[in-house]
This record gives structure tokens, C-alpha cells and sequence, in this order.
């Protein structure tokens, strides 16, 4: 029931709000972004969801205009600008997918939508049902080092997380990626 029914009411009562007590940080973020080159603040890109269907997924802009497409584990060879830098460790960058989540393309948690051209991942999410729920903000792998894990490992928690989506579950999520959150950067 929690699934088909009380998981989109949650995600709806979570990102309303959310955009409202964030809106002074999502309107500076997106003046500082225009000020600095003068392009577009949000940045628009088609990702997998629900059934393998793609979506337009918005995020905030890190990179300079016209950057190539490519997924977030080869985002070290782009260049990222200054403010980039820091919506991206904060995660700021990410605050305008709380509008997919009230559009009803994401959900606050669920496996994180991939590129097409991550063919082996969306491959694997088919075959075993990952496509079966929304992508979500936050989901199993990344509270367990999403960035770092090879592309079969990350869909087996993808996998794992479709096969028992509990209210229990996602509460735990949640509260993990906030602790992953308030982490310090690394230092390399």
C-alpha cells in the first residue's frame, strides 16, 4: 500500500514545503549561476525513470554552457566552474529536482536516474525490475558511495532497494543521506 499509494503523498508533502523553506536558496543560487557567464541557471538533461521511459531531469548549472553530457563519474574530466564547485559538494545542485518530484517524475527516494548512454546500468535495472519504481533524489546506492562503486554493484542495490520499498526503509534513507550530507569534503 505504502508503495502505490502513501509513497507519492510523502513525496508531495516533502518537496512542497522543501521548495518553499529553500526558495531564498534556489532563487541566489540561480542569480549567482546567471551572473557569473550569463547562460541559462537550470540545466535541463533527459535521464531514464519509471518503465526504462525517459524524463527531462533539471538541475542546477555547474559546468559552463555547452558542456558535453556525460555521466556524474565522468564529470573529473569537465570543467566545473568555481560556484560549481560548491552546489555541487552541498549538493545545491540538486534542489530543482524537487520540482521533478512534484511533476511526479522522481520520487524523494528511488535509484538515481541514469543517462541513456549508461547503457550497461539501465540495462541491468531492466532485467531485474530497478525501473519498476521512480528514480529518486537520494536511493540504497548512494548512501553506500553511489561514485565509487562499479555500474553492477550499483544496480544491485538499486535492485535490492525496488524489491522492499518500505516507509521504513526510506526513512532510513533519508536520515543516512543526511548524515552523508554534513560529512566534511575530502581532502585529497
Amino acid at each position: 500500500m505504502y508503495r502505490f499509494l502513501f509513497k507519492r503523498l510523502i513525496d508531495i508533502l516533502i518537496a512542497l514545503p522543501s521548495i518553499i523553506v529553500l526558495s531564498p536558496i534556489i532563487l541566489i543560487t540561480a542569480i549567482v549561476i546567471k551572473l557569473q557567464d550569463g547562460g541559462p541557471a537550470i540545466f535541463k538533461q533527459a535521464r531514464v525513470g519509471l518503465k526504462g521511459e525517459d524524463f527531462t531531469l533539471l538541475k542546477f548549472r555547474s559546468m559552463p554552457v555547452n558542456t558535453a553530457n556525460v555521466a556524474s563519474s565522468e564529470t573529473h574530466k569537465l570543467t566545473i566552474t568555481p560556484f560549481g564547485k560548491f552546489i555541487r559538494r552541498s549538493n545545491i545542485d540538486e534542489l530543482p529536482q524537487l520540482f521533478n518530484i512534484l511533476r511526479g517524475d522522481m520520487s524523494i527516494v528511488g535509484p538515481r536516474p541514469a543517462l541513456a548512454s549508461q547503457e550497461q546500468l539501465v540495462n541491468l535495472r531492466l532485467e531485474n525490475g530497478a525501473y519498476d519504481c521512480k528514480p529518486g533524489l537520494t536511493g540504497l546506492a548512494q548512501i553506500n558511495s553511489y561514485d565509487n562503486m562499479p555500474v553492477n554493484v550499483k544496480a544491485e542495490w538499486d535492485i535490492k532497494y525496488a524489491q522492499r520499498i518500505t516507509f521504513g526503509a526510506d526513512l532510513k534513507i533519508i536520515f543516512s543521506t543526511f548524515g552523508y550530507l554534513l560529512k566534511p569534503p575530502p581532502t585529497y
